[in-house]
């Protein structure tokens, strides 16, 4: 029968697992959290957990720490600076952070292109003091004045609005606008205002491709002069690309989690990426940071969703994918990337373009990597789970030693190896 596919008729359960957010909490005092990163980024401390047992070093040591031969995948993302502060003519304060593009494009790398206006989606503080008209702010961008304008559009609920951007002169890139009037958005639990070190420190070694609004930070510990240590040992490199967005600071709210509603991001890898992912399929896999992690991993449902012919090119991961039975067929994670190869070289594409709302939980099978390395994270967040997943109970105990022997959490904070 033409167009028949086994996969699309019939109905298949979902096994979501019955999991309840307070049993990913913990204590952690406001004074463990680092308000400021350290002077030499690979200063930090590194926790090691390999296979239960727990060990300390220090992050430029990781070389010692990882296992020979392995592949470490980074994620490329680069912050944009994200909050617009305006002054009203009465000197009350609105500040403006941009999430997401809406209009003319929603693709970050051409959004942020665009010259003369735009739309995005935007949380606003302060909204209260803007109930109407137009917000102005002047720079001076290469010697020329410019004059930016935001105006409120819709209201899209929780917190957020599409704002209309406007600005002359109107052949500048609202990237230059962002780069000249915007300011670093530091989580909100470093609490100071940016400043001129999160400029450099906020933002990974290799930060390539412009679209986060907050910084993969277990890349933050990486040197120049540390990578080059870890190449001598023969430790291989690649970069994907997830732009992390403002979900991955909200805290899970719903007590039961099949109600929480995951965040979705953008991912990028190319297809040179994907065929040397197939090629280490017998080696050891280190996602560096959990946003590599979900982008890895996501690869292999939309491998495994293109197979079974429900998942085109561009789609979209969602996340209970890998609770859902009908995608649950054992398949090696060579042959699911390699649907994604094949597609592809077909149709002459150098990457892959996609959309996540992957959700790792405990009870989830890791198809991809090996092991990661990761910062602390706070209590109740998809990132612990993420890492309970991998480790079981094992976080629990990473965690308490953690506290008991002074390491610095969150973003500007010390360093875990989970392997």
């Amino acid at each position: 029968m033409r167009g028949y596919n086994p996969y699309l008729c019939k109905k298949f359960p979902m096994k979501i697992p019955d999991l309840r957010i307070n049993d990913f909490d913990y204590n952690l005092p406001t004074g463990r959290i680092a308000q400021y990163p350290l002077e030499d980024r690979d200063a930090s401390k590194l926790l090691v957990w390999k296979d239960g047992k727990i060990s300390e070093n220090i992050f430029s040591n990781i070389g010692e720490e990882l296992p020979p031969g392995c592949l470490l995948v980074f994620n490329d993302t680069k912050i944009i600076r994200a909050r617009l502060i305006f002054t009203k003519p009465t000197g009350a304060v609105v500040e403006i952070f941009c999430l997401e593009p809406l209009s003319p494009v929603t693709e970050i790398n051409a959004a942020i292109s665009q010259t003369g206006s735009c739309t995005w989606n935007c949380l606003i503080g302060n909204v209260k003091r803007w109930k109407e008209g137009l917000l102005e702010k002047n720079i001076i961008h290469e010697g020329t004045l410019v004059t930016i304008t935001a105006e409120k559009k819709e209201n899209l609920g929780e917190g957020c609005f599409a704002i209309e951007f406007r600005w002359e002169p109107e052949m500048i890139p609202f990237s230059d606008i962002l780069e000249y009037a915007g300011v670093v958005p530091l989580p909100p639990y470093i609490e100071r205002e940016s400043g001129s070190i999160d400029v450099v420190r906020y933002q990974t070694i290799y930060a390539k491709n412009q679209g986060s609004v907050a910084a993969p930070t277990a890349g933050l510990h990486f040197t120049n002069r540390l990578m080059e240590k870890l190449r001598g040992k023969k430790i291989s490199f690649e970069h994907v690309t997830l732009h992390v967005g403002l979900g991955t600071f909200r805290p899970v709210t719903m007590e039961r989690l099949a109600d929480h509603v995951m965040h979705g991001e953008r991912i990028s890898v190319s297809l040179s990426t994907i065929k040397d992912l197939i090629k280490y399929k017998e080696k050891p896999v280190i996602a560096v940071g959990t946003t590599s992690v979900r982008t890895l991993e996501s690869l292999y449902w939309m491998g495994i969703k293109m197979i079974t012919g429900n998942h085109g090119i561009g789609g979209e991961v969602s996340q209970w994918d890998p609770y859902d039975e009908r995608y649950n067929l054992n398949i090696p994670f060579p042959q699911a990337l390699g649907a994604l190869v094949s597609y592809l070289d077909h149709h002459e594409i150098e990457s892959y373009e996609g959309f996540t709302r992957l959700m790792i939980v405990p009870g989830y099978k890791f198809r991809v990597i090996s092991g990661m390395i990761t910062n602390f994270h706070i209590p109740k967040s998809t990132l612990l789970m993420l890492v309970a997943a991998f480790t079981k109970e094992g976080w629990k105990t990473a965690y308490e030693y953690a506290l008991v022997h002074e390491f610095r959490f969150l973003s500007y904070g010390d360093a875990c190896l989970f392997y």
